[in-house]
């Protein structure tokens, strides 16, 4: 029996049938010890079970007017509100064949007609018991699911908050930086989007967890430039070739960082895989001309490919401490121009199929005073 409120409750059944003696039969014999409703047909049986107070347990006529014992347990176990109520067959009909229809509909017992009064209240205990306990483990896993999912949040959150606090180092160093940032996450995650159904680029690309972890890693491309010097970071013009083989090095540096990061923790983060590769490889080129490793084609890791396309774009459309931005067309033609040289061909491709809404990023995510022409 359930406690409420410090009150015994009695389970409720509901009996089912459209003899008048047999429900008075079936009242006498269970009010003792529980609540009784009754209906005479199946149609009132689900009117009942459908009520904001329905039954605990169901016995269930097979035979009857306007609708038998069979239709209503289907009713009842087609819908989540009424599916785990436990329905005994009470019936007349006792041929395997009957009885095996009732199991298969999903009862959970089967009695026939003429009942033996110690069976019936033996059996009801019975699943109302059983019922107490799937309600129990239900309602535990419920819980533990709720838990979990709570858990898992709490965990997204401190990945996410590890990398933008990551992230914003480098944004104290570089002013120009913020907004590039935000701006190649959207480029990249744009371009993922479109290359998640290519042949090349699917088995890696096709699933949400994928996309959402490059997108999450991508402010860490540039993390190494906080090892730079201010005087070549902040440098007003073009580097002397001894001041950009230092400039060079921000890819293992970030890399390094990271790695570092991962060693005082004491374990390997896998979201932070992504963001390894992509501050190690995204200066990497299709050619093999690019650094810190001249990799070349497929053995430069895609989320490095990616970020190549959008870290140039960004770089060649927005205005700098050193240049204008150009307008997007002259950058759009320089990218496809670069194509098989610099980047991935079919990367390019699939820029030029969606260039515009890099543009559309761009005006989303505006630098101070810049105007994308």
């Amino acid at each position: 029996m359930d406690d409420t409120d410090g009150l015994l409750v009695k389970p409720t059944v509901l009996v089912v049938d459209d003899t008048p003696d047999n429900l008075s039969l079936m009242s006498d014999l269970l009010e003792e010890d529980y609540r009784v409703k009754i209906a005479n047909n199946g149609e009132k049986a689900l009117k009942i079970a459908f009520s904001a107070n329905p039954p605990d347990i169901i016995l269930l006529d097979i035979m009857m007017p306007v609708m038998d014992g069979y239709e209503a347990c289907r009713h009842l176990k087609a819908d989540s509100t009424t599916r785990d109520i436990p329905v005994i067959f009470l019936t007349a009909k006792s041929e395997i064949a009957d009885e095996m229809k009732g199991f298969s509909l999903g009862a959970v017992d089967y009695i026939t007609k003429p009942i033996s009064p110690p069976v019936v209240l033996a059996r009801v205990k019975t699943h109302l018991e059983l019922k107490k306990v799937r309600d129990y483990l239900r309602d535990k896993n419920e819980f533990l699911e709720d838990e979990v999912q709570k858990r898992t949040q709490e965990v997204v959150a401190v990945q996410e908050a590890t990398i933008l606090a990551m992230a914003s180092l480098a944004e104290t160093r570089d002013n120009d930086t913020g907004n590039h940032i935000r701006r190649t996450q959207f480029y990249l995650k744009a371009l993922a989007e479109k290359l998640r159904r290519h042949p090349r680029f699917s088995y890696f690309l096709d699933n949400d967890k994928t996309i959402d972890l490059l997108f999450k890693s991508a402010p860490l491309h540039d993390i190494g430039k906080v090892g730079i010097p201010d005087n070549i970071l902040l440098k007003p013009g073009r580097y002397t070739p001894e001041e950009f083989e230092i400039m060079k090095t921000h890819c293992a540096l970030g890399r390094d960082a990271i790695i570092a990061a991962e060693r005082r923790l004491g374990l390997e983060l896998p979201f932070l895989l992504f963001a390894k590769e992509i501050a190690y490889t995204h200066q990497e080129k299709w050619d093999g001309s690019g650094y810190p490793q001249g990799l070349s084609g497929d053995d430069i890791p895609i989320s490095g490919r990616l970020m190549a396309i959008a870290d140039v774009y960004d770089a060649l459309v927005c205005r700098r401490v050193y240049k204008e931005g150009m307008p997007h067309a002259k950058a759009v033609e320089i990218i496809v121009q670069s194509k098989g040289t610099h980047f991935d061909p079919d990367m390019v491709d699939a820029f030029m199929e969606i260039a515009d809404a890099f543009v559309e990023i761009v005006k989303s995510h505006e630098d101070t005073e810049h105007d994308l022409k």
